[in-house]
This record gives C-alpha cells, structure tokens and sequence, in this order.
C-alpha cells in the first residue's frame, strides 16, 4: 500500500494545484478582459480629444476671421462717416446760396405790379438771359 498511498497523495496534490491553475487562467482572463477594455477607452477618449481639439482650433480660426471682418467694417464704417460728413458739409453750402437766392427772389418787388403772370413772364426771361 505504500504505492497507493503515494500516488493519492500526488493525486491529492495534482487536484489543488489544478483550481489554482483554473483560478490563475481565469483571473489572468479577467485582467486582459480589464485591460482591453481600458485600451479601448483610452483609444476613444484620444480620438475625442483630438476631434475637440480641432473643433477648438477651428472655433478660434472662425473667432479670429470674424474679429478680422469686424476690424474692417470698423474701418469701412469710419471712411464712410468721413465721406458722409464731407458730403452733408457740402449740402449745406450749397442749401445756403440757394436759400440766400430764393430769399433774394422772393424779396424782389413784382416786375409789373398787380399782373403775377406779367412778372412771372420778365423773371422767367431775365433768368433765360442769365443762363446764355
């Protein structure tokens, strides 16, 4: 029996030395499992960090060309203001002479006293001659 009982007692050995093995494979299965699934988030969370990355980059490309416009508008809006300016300072010169002309015109005694049309007549020719 001293053969038997050697061999049950490797047996005996084998069979723990087995769970161990099982449970070993098993946990080292869950580690890769872990493991992968980790790689696989990083992998993701990399990829949506250069995509925000380039949307942020773009949003300042965008930012930047709408200061750039805005800039010129300013700069449009300034030279018009000036133009506009020059251009009422001009209008109302010449609002002035013609204001001081028609207060001449209506200053003026009638030519024939009495006959508006008569008046009308010698002013319409006085100013065709002034034209010649």
């Amino acid at each position: 029996m001293g053969h038997a009982s050697a061999v049950v007692g490797v047996v005996g050995m084998i069979a723990p030395m087995g769970y161990a093995l099982i449970a070993s494979a098993a946990l080292n299965l869950l580690a890769g499992w872990a493991y992968l699934g980790q790689r696989d988030t990083i992998t993701t969370l990399r990829t949506e960090a250069k995509t925000q990355k380039r949307d942020l980059d773009a949003a300042r490309a965008d930012a930047s060309a709408c200061s750039d416009a805005t800039d010129d508008l300013r700069a449009l809006a300034d030279q018009r203001a000036k133009e506009a300016d020059a251009a009422r300072a001009q209008a109302r010169k010449a609002s002035a002479t013609r204001a001081k002309r028609a207060d001449a015109i209506l200053a003026t005694p009638p030519a024939v006293p009495g006959d508006d049309c008569a008046s009308a007549r010698v002013r319409v020719d006085q100013w065709v001659k002034g034209r010649r």
